[in-house]
């Protein structure tokens, strides 16, 4: 029988459990006992409370990969399919995934192979073996499909990869192959919003000659040219400092592959006004009626975020990936249910009142929200949509499709 091989999972440099590898390929997550009886400890995961605020301490056995929280801790997509050859293992074998790039993952959670644990000798071996095969996998660390890289900025403006792929305060999201002005979209879009009033962290374009320590090969042979889009890590502190935060695929427990599913809309509202504050829901209403205007059909359980400032009370995270995706691919949806619909032309006031009452939200919160955020926009969008980086033709398609949304025109 082989021996379990661990991994410990700590949270801002603490310890708080382990992941456990044993038999045929199941892993297990269990709390350590200090971090159970811990009077003021710092939050993992909401997840990990139960419908009475206690900590839940067992955990079913997973095979093959890690439970929901860590899972959704690795990239997603061709990404993972690249990590994985390298590591040598099948993307859905996370275990070896997570030990490779425990060192910079989103947030305060930090994971490492236990010194003194049976077992370490090999889990060490296979992650020699991966980075004497290509160095350049551990600059991968972080969640999402599009590729990405954590970066240092420049004193003259400029930014660099890490050669190690962790320490950086930014992230350095690459220009797509197959969606021309991505970038520029994404910037603009994220622009619009904080003239709105939403909370974005900073951002710039930049050329993406000006970035040092690239991968070769990653950008297909040099075929990437034009801009990419440098945002300013929200869950690092200005002294490098990991703040914690947690998407809510991790929030309800959802697998990185069933983010449009399992949850809607109205189940953050009801999270966000259960933990967080009334600030926090109407941040929350500012957005959903934001991305309903730009058209932006791919707000999933991963691109909405909480943040732990004081450690243990959660709070929205700024925002991101915001991009009017009908610029590129022709929807009439949204990825979530908002309460009743995930079409476009539902989002409403009736909308909105039946998501308030089904979330036990401040009707008159949510409303004052929404109406003052399509005021905000109107104005903003007419006074600076010729002025950002947009395309025509995407500058078009907004403005055709503001016209489909009732929300617009309802105050």
């Amino acid at each position: 029988m082989n021996s379990p091989w661990r991994l410990e999972v700590c949270l801002h440099g603490d310890r708080v459990g382990t992941i456990t590898r044993f038999g045929s390929d199941q892993t297990a997550f269990a709390f350590d006992e200090a971090y159970i009886n811990a009077v003021h400890r710092p939050t993992l995961g909401l997840g990990f409370k139960n419908l009475k605020g206690d900590l839940i301490t067992r955990f079913p056995n997973v095979s093959s990969r890690l439970m929901p929280f860590f899972s959704n801790l690795l990239p997603e997509g061709a990404l993972r399919e690249y990590l994985a050859r390298q590591a040598g293992v099948k993307p859905h074998r996370e275990f070896f995934l997570l030990h490779a790039l425990g060192q910079d993952l989103p947030g305060a959670v930090t994971v490492r192979g236990i010194e003194d644990g049976a077992g370490e000798g090999d889990l060490q071996q296979r992650k020699n073996v991966i980075r004497e095969h290509d160095d350049v996998i551990f600059r991968f660390s972080l969640a999402g499909v599009q590729l990405k890289f954590s970066a240092l900025a420049e004193p003259l403006g400029g930014l660099t990869i890490p050669a190690h792929g962790w320490g950086g305060s930014w992230i350095v999201k690459l220009p797509s192959m197959q969606f021309e002005g991505l970038p520029e979209n994404e910037f603009s879009m994220m622009q619009l919003a904080k003239s709105v009033g939403i909370s974005v962290p900073d951002m710039a374009l930049v050329d993406i000659t000006r970035i040092e320590g690239l991968p070769e090969g990653i950008t297909a042979g040099g075929a990437l040219k034009g801009n990419a889009l440098a945002l300013k890590r929200f869950d690092r502190g200005e002294d490098g400092r990991a703040i914690h935060m947690e998407d809510f695929a991790q929030v309800f427990g959802v697998y990185p592959e069933d983010k449009y599913k399992k949850a809607n809309a109205r189940n953050i509202a009801h999270v966000l006004s259960t933990e967080a504050t009334q600030q926090d829901v109407a941040e929350f209403i500012r957005r959903l009626t934001f991305n309903a205007l730009i058209g932006n059909a791919d707000m999933h359980l991963k691109n909405w975020s909480v943040i732990y400032p004081d450690r243990q009370r959660p709070r929205i995270a700024p925002a991101y990936d915001l991009v009017s995706t009908i610029a590129f691919l022709s929807d009439d949806q949204q990825a979530l249910k908002v309460s009743r619909s995930k079409r476009f032309r539902d989002f409403s006031i009736l909308e909105l009142r039946h998501l308030a009452r089904k979330a036990s939200l401040d009707e008159s919160l949510v409303l004052a929200t929404a109406k003052e955020t399509v005021e905000a926009f109107y104005h903003h969008w007419h006074a600076h949509k010729n002025h950002w980086p947009l395309s025509k033709a995407c500058v078009d398609v907004i403005d055709t499709h503001i016209q489909s949304v009732p929300i617009g025109h309802e105050f």
